[in-house]
């Protein structure tokens, strides 16, 4: 299993995860094909996405993988009027990351993060280890402290 960077920091701040592998499937990169793969509930399994808003810039949300992300809820938590998902065609050169490997960890910039607060209801969540077909399950109170992420209410049924 290749060590990716995410790993590696978790590694340098001593913060305990698990990997998990995972075939690819290119025409659904989805979290609910995600959490299948793994045999795992989609309720653990958590999506990063990379907005920007017009105050702040680029901003980072986390969010269960079976949930959309509230806007309204991200802007006002982030200090932000308005924000906005970035294009698809954005999101390496800003992350360094491709699209279904994007993590919240070890981006090319600490952005700020915010994380959905339903992660308090679980010990373990799933969030991409940096590449496609590679999960890491980690303490929700560890990614948050990772990423310095304030948490909130920013995602709703969908």
């Amino acid at each position: 299993m290749k060590k990716t960077n995410v790993a590696r920091i978790f590694d340098q701040h001593k913060i305990g995860y698990e990997l998990f592998e995972y075939e690819v499937d290119e025409t659904d990169l989805g979290a609910e094909n995600v959490a299948a793969k793994i045999g795992h509930s989609i309720d653990l399994v958590f999506k990063t996405l990379v907005l920007t808003g017009d105050k702040t810039g680029v901003i980072v949300a986390v969010i269960p993988g079976a949930r959309e992300v509230d806007l309204k809820a991200l802007a006002a938590l982030s200090d932000n009027k308005k924000c906005a998902m970035v294009h698809l065609k954005e999101i390496q050169g800003i992350t360094g990351y491709i699209r279904g490997g994007v993590s919240p960890v070890g981006m090319k910039k600490l952005f700020p993060t915010f994380v959905d607060e339903i992660t308090a209801n679980y010990a373990k969540i799933f969030v991409s280890a940096g590449i496609r077909g590679l999960q890491c399950r980690i303490s929700p109170d560890d990614l948050i402290r990772i990423t310095n992420a304030k948490t909130g209410e920013i995602s709703t049924s969908s």
